[in-house]
């Protein structure tokens, strides 16, 4: 499985200079509604005042919107955030599982989860602080979201204690991929494709020349002794270790012990190690050890 990510950032199509704000105002019954707030000259006359809206319909336009976009949300609680020029709404959501979203109603309507739009943000921000990072989620349950991240890494099945997480990029599939830092042991990459989750290992996104920016050398490393426990390279303290390859036999990882000489070892899809191959030994296979120096080689016959 080739892993290329789409080095972009995800946000919506709209910036924040296009987004009229709304402001609340006090009725007479003492409620507070949303209106937009008004824009200078003419094309503010044009435009006119946004619809007056209660919470309680600003809720129900954004779980229709929310159903529209099929984003399974069940909306707890949103905002009216404004209008644009095109005289389409901008809502922000709660939802009652899994990050909430900001909506524009186009058709069909434009959604962007708050996970990412934190990430958009964050990267921007990275680069230039007074970035214009558009419309960003406010709402305080969407706030936390490293909770979501752990609840994916959840979902994909990912056997191990999240310490930390964060968006990638999209896939050549349109599916917005994750990393997953582990405690102690390897990461992971995961994504969502149709309505499944995926994970790869991090030893493996290496092999493909991705990067895991969560995950130490130190940790791979440690993956791979815990698989070879009982095998006959156990005894092996890895200090580094590396994806080879695959065919119809297995996988092959090459591992550097702290002392003593290195090995090649070929597990099953259970990771359970069914041969040990030590890089003396092994040249013919996957072009041999790179881990661990080769051999000085024999001198030739006669006095060096």
């Amino acid at each position: 499985m080739k892993l290329r990510i789409a080095a972009v950032l995800l946000a919506l199509a709209f910036s924040a200079a296009s987004v009229a704000p709304v402001a609340a105002q006090t009725q007479p019954d003492g409620t507070r509604e949303a209106t937009r707030a008004p824009a200078s000259g003419r094309a503010g006359r044009d435009r006119g005042r946004a619809p007056q809206m209660t919470p309680e319909q600003i809720q129900a336009a954004a779980q229709e919107q929310a159903t529209l976009a099929n984003t399974g949300c069940q909306v707890t609680e949103a905002k009216l955030l404004g209008t644009t020029a095109e005289r389409t709404s901008v809502y922000e959501m709660a939802c009652a599982a899994g990050p909430g979203y900001i909506i524009e109603t186009k058709t069909p309507p434009n959604v962007t989860d708050c996970v990412v739009l934190a990430h958009s943000a964050a990267t921007l921000r990275a680069s230039n602080p007074a970035a214009d990072v558009g419309p960003q989620c406010t709402i305080a349950a969407n706030l936390d979201t490293q909770r979501f991240l752990r609840e994916y890494a959840q979902q994909a099945g990912v056997p191990c204690t999240v310490d930390d997480a964060s968006v990638i990029g999209k896939s050549n599939e349109g599916a917005i991929v994750y990393e997953i830092g582990c405690s102690g042991e390897q990461g992971y990459w995961i994504k969502k494709i149709d309505n499944a989750w995926q994970k790869t290992e991090c030893i493996q996104v290496l092999a493909e020349r991705g990067t895991c920016r969560l995950t130490t050398a130190g940790e791979i490393a440690a993956s791979v002794k815990k698989w070879l426990a009982g095998s006959d390279a156990a005894a092996c303290d890895v200090t580094e270790a590396r994806l080879m390859g695959q065919n119809a036999n297995g996988m092959f990882y090459e591992a550097k012990c702290a002392a003593g000489d290195g090995f090649i070892a070929r597990t099953n899809a259970e990771r359970v190690v069914q041969q040990v191959y030590p890089c003396a030994t092994a040249q013919q296979i996957g072009g041999g050890c790179t881990l661990t120096p080769a051999p000085a080689a024999a001198p030739a016959g006669g006095r060096p």
